[in-house]
């Protein structure tokens, strides 16, 4: 099997809860960084690739409650997975509020832990995803933008031009600069960018 490029980002103050956790992980070719506290966690933490965190509720200093609760000021917008030894309703219920994917009790059982840590990790694919999309969409100029709603509303380059009240070359040099600047080939390939974005159709963008 061939090892991700995600990492699985272990917090837990019990040092056998961790290296049975990283140990676990380890078993499915993901890469696995344990800590046993947040602290130590966010001195080593550096974004850029995919991944989730499996956080301890209670914890010596931040608690993993407090963590979650504060982690996108801190920086970190990895999806949680939250564990608990003897987590209550409201507990759990406060942590998915908060942002948490799932809410595991402890012992764990081990194949629904997996489970839970590739569907994160899928999730913090996708957002990375969006993230990059959303980039390169803003490096757009607002009339390029225009055009490439249109063009992804179906509309052929005469029929931009007339509702934009452009010329049809003007409105094919737009069309050159969006795809280039979104390093799009085909037609189809800039209607599934924007589509997937939410920028159209219709114009419209998600807020």
């Amino acid at each position: 099997m061939e090892k991700s490029n995600a990492t699985v980002y272990i917090v837990d103050d019990d040092p056998d809860v961790r290296e049975a956790l990283r140990y676990l992980i380890e078993s499915v070719q993901l890469e696995a960084r344990a800590f046993p506290s947040i602290a130590e966690f966010l001195d080593s933490y550096r974004p850029g690739n995919p991944g989730c965190m499996v956080l301890d509720v209670r914890m010596p200093g931040m608690s993993g409650m407090e963590f979650l609760e504060r982690r996108e000021p801190l920086g970190v917008g990895l999806p949680v997975i939250m564990l608990s030894g003897n987590g209550t309703v409201p507990m759990a219920t406060r942590a998915l509020r908060s942002g948490a994917v799932d809410f595991v009790q402890k012992p764990v059982n081990e194949q629904l832990l997996l489970d839970r840590v590739h569907e994160a990790i899928d999730l913090s694919r996708k957002q990375m995803e969006q993230e990059s999309l959303a980039c390169r969409l803003s490096g757009l100029t607002p009339r390029e933008m225009e055009v490439v709603r249109k063009i992804a509303d179906g509309l052929h380059n005469k029929e931009i031009a007339r509702q934009l009240k452009l010329s049809n070359r003007t409105v094919e040099s737009h069309r050159a600069h969006a795809m280039r600047k979104l390093d799009m080939h085909t037609t189809a390939d800039l209607v599934a960018l924007v589509v997937r974005q939410g920028a159209a159709p219709g114009g419209a963008q998600n807020s």
